[in-house]
């Protein structure tokens, strides 16, 4: 059932305009556009409007309707009360080119300044994998229309033009983010939302994710973690203690341990918590020589006491959460700790604290230990598969395949475990499980 709907529409051009009034017949499960199209067609063939698919998904037809931004082809007749003045304008944010359509290229100068994808340069096609994880991750990102509803909103250059040139805008902040959360990218993408996206204008009002059509998190998912990226390493005091204004001890220790002098490390790093017991980075150090000698166990307890001193985020603490962890699986599958339930569920939930800070699927070979460790063969066989399957650093592959030896071992495949484990020397000769095969 029909029925005459009052509409207000944004006439005009670059040199100015105005709202004019219309009366117009309105059907049953008919969409603003719907509308705008039979005004063409009955009344003003000469009313400019952009649109494309009229289903959702090319983000042409964004417009202003009734002060909200949305998509005109997905806002339903039937949301207003049949008493209602509809009122369309353009959106306010972009140049005006002529009645509904604004001038949006201002986005497609910031899609350009946004750096490529960086791959490995060494990475092959048939190198190219990902986890279902990390796909999930950037899946959402990727739901992007580009309506551009999000810049239109964000009052940081809808409310103030002359930030333009140095703020790129929510639209592109889920692309840094989708970048820099990807596991094959190498670019630090952390410097580009902070220095030329200019991120930190950004107050998270959440307005961005309001008017999105695709429900993307854009707040939640992307902005707050690409700012609290670019706050640990730039603004974290414990970050900038650590590895900008080093202490003497604390940069011998780690020159050490760089050079592989895993015993001059330690020295170093007991000399300096001698004069400074609470120093962190001295832990950090101590952790890493102990856990290159094969004393696991040991790395564990300094990675305990370090977890206390570094707070509840930040590269430091990911740092000590994970080392805490590894250090636990590697002591037990050595046999210098025994590998109980409690142990088990400490474990466990050390990896998810230090997986869910770095947002990759870094851990996955990890897993697979802890379930050979439980028993679960199966489950870590997958992890195993997965792991070799995907491009790797050598250190992160030798491990997998340690962790393969031992599957292997167990299931009477000597030969293939020989193999497995000769792979891992060749890629680190120097890698302290070695000792337990």
């Amino acid at each position: 059932m029909g029925y005459d709907a009052s509409f207000r529409v944004w006439r005009g051009d670059d040199t100015g305009g105005g709202l004019e009034s219309y009366t117009v017949e309105v059907k049953e499960g008919e969409v603003v556009l719907d509308i705008i199209h039979r005004l063409q067609a009955t009344q003003t063939p000469d009313l400019a409007v952009r649109w494309n698919c009229k289903a959702g998904k090319c983000g042409s037809c964004s417009a202003e309707i009734n002060g909200k931004p949305r998509l005109m082809c997905m806002t339903r007749m039937s949301t207003f009360d049949e008493a209602e003045t509809v009122t369309v304008t353009p959106m306010r944010t972009f140049p005006i080119m002529r009645d509904l359509v604004t001038d949006v290229s201002f986005n497609y100068q910031k899609a350009r300044e946004v750096p490529a994808f960086a791959p490995p340069p060494d990475l092959t096609p048939g190198d190219f994998r990902m986890s279902q994880v990390d796909v999930e991750r950037s899946q959402e990102f990727r739901k992007c229309i580009e309506c551009y509803l999000c810049q239109n909103t964000c009052h940081v250059i809808r409310d103030h033009e002359e930030n333009m040139p140095k703020f790129s805008g929510p639209r592109f902040f889920i692309r840094i983010a989708e970048l820099d959360m990807h596991p094959l990218d190498t670019r630090d993408r952390r410097r580009d939302a902070q220095a030329d996206a200019g991120i930190g204008y950004c107050n998270i009002t959440k307005c961005c994710t309001e008017v999105c059509p695709e429900g993307i998190h854009i707040t939640d998912n992307a902005i707050i973690p690409m700012k609290e990226r670019v706050v640990d390493a730039k603004y974290d005091p414990v970050f900038v203690i650590g590895t900008r204004i080093p202490t003497r001890g604390d940069k011998e220790a780690a020159q050490a341990l760089q050079r592989g002098d895993v015993t001059g490390a330690e020295q170093a790093a007991r000399a300096r918590l001698v004069d400074k017991p609470s120093d962190q980075a001295a832990l950090g150090v101590l952790a890493g020589a102990q856990f290159a000698q094969g004393r696991f166990d040991e790395a564990a307890q300094t990675s305990s006491k370090r977890i206390s001193l570094v707070g509840g985020r930040g590269n430091a603490r990911r740092e000590a959460v994970t080392t805490y962890g590894w250090s636990l699986l590697c002591a037990a599958e050595s046999g210098q700790l025994p590998y109980t339930d409690e142990t088990r569920a400490t474990v466990a939930d050390a990896m998810r604290d230090a997986a869910a800070m770095t947002g990759s699927a870094a851990f996955a070979h990890k897993a697979a230990l802890m379930h050979a460790l439980g028993g679960d063969e199966p489950a870590a066989r997958r992890e195993i598969d997965d792991v070799l399957a995907w491009h790797r650093p050598a250190p992160e592959r030798a491990d997998a395949l340690i962790t393969s030896a031992r599957l292997h071992r167990e299931a009477g495949a000597d030969a293939a475990a020989s193999a497995a484990l000769a792979e891992a020397r060749r890629l680190s000769p120097t890698n302290p499980r070695l000792a337990a095969y």
